[in-house]
């Protein structure tokens, strides 16, 4: 059957010039796989960390100490306020060139970080930034009244936030937390800048080989659209599933 397929896009180049080489060329068709699971990977390990980030940060933006929420605002209105194509060459050359060296398997000093986990810092920052804010707006949002009466119960500050906030504010917050996740799935296309090997930079490789631009970015254009609409689809289910009567949807 793939040797059919393959066949049948050889003829189709051949007749019309529309050269899709990573569906009957063994070799292109390897690395776009591997591009396409690299952006996948990338766009998870992001997804939870940002979230991650999110969920601290709200929590310390209400924090009792002035210092430390005036840390958490100053993060926040750095990483939304500059460009992640800037955030990432800053991590990348700034912050890793003052990094320390190690020797590999091959003698061969290297940084202690790789590009790939620049992007992953880079993006989860730039990511997490908006997931605090998102987050902030899901707690504000619940009843001062609720956090009184899980108060009462004899629950301190952290499990009043883990118990009680935090799950209501996540309903609340979840159409924004689905559309800045949604905005990160795509913003890895950036790690391209540095090297690192997603979707972009091996469609790069591909039609750099093959001189087939036009059919490289329309896979791009239907692969993200592929991605981001699983996310989507993910993430409406969450959200009706988790729906409460007057906590968001």
């Amino acid at each position: 059957m793939l040797a059919q397929i393959s066949q049948w896009f050889i003829w189709l180049n051949q007749t019309t010039g529309i050269n899709l080489t990573i569906v009957y060329d063994s070799y292109d068709r390897g690395r776009m796989i591997d591009g396409f699971l690299n952006t996948i990977y990338l766009s998870l390990i992001c997804l939870v960390i940002s979230v991650i980030i999110g969920v601290i940060g709200a929590w310390l933006q209400r924090s009792s100490l002035k210092w430390t929420r005036r840390l958490v605002q100053g993060y926040i209105q750095l990483f939304r306020n500059t460009p992640p194509l800037v955030q990432l060459y800053f991590f990348y050359f700034a912050i890793g060139s003052l990094m320390p060296k190690i020797e590999n398997k091959y003698g061969i000093m290297q940084p202690i970080l790789s590009n790939w986990d620049w992007a992953i810092i880079s993006l989860s920052f730039f990511a997490g930034a908006f997931n605090v804010e998102i987050f902030r707006s899901g707690i504000e949002a619940v009843p001062k009244a609720t956090v009184e009466a899980a108060e009462s119960l004899g629950f301190n500050r952290l499990q009043v936030y883990l118990y009680v906030v935090l799950p209501l504010a996540f309903r609340v917050c979840l159409p924004a937390l689905s559309n800045n996740l949604v905005n990160l799935v795509k913003t890895t296309s950036l790690a391209y800048a540095i090297a690192v090997p997603e979707m972009l930079y091996v469609a790069n490789q591909i039609w750099s080989d093959n001189l087939n631009v036009p059919e490289m970015m329309t896979f791009l254009l239907f692969a993200y659209v592929f991605l981001v609409g699983i996310l989507v689809w993910a993430m409406n289910r969450l959200e009706r599933r988790l729906q409460l009567p007057g906590y968001g949807g």
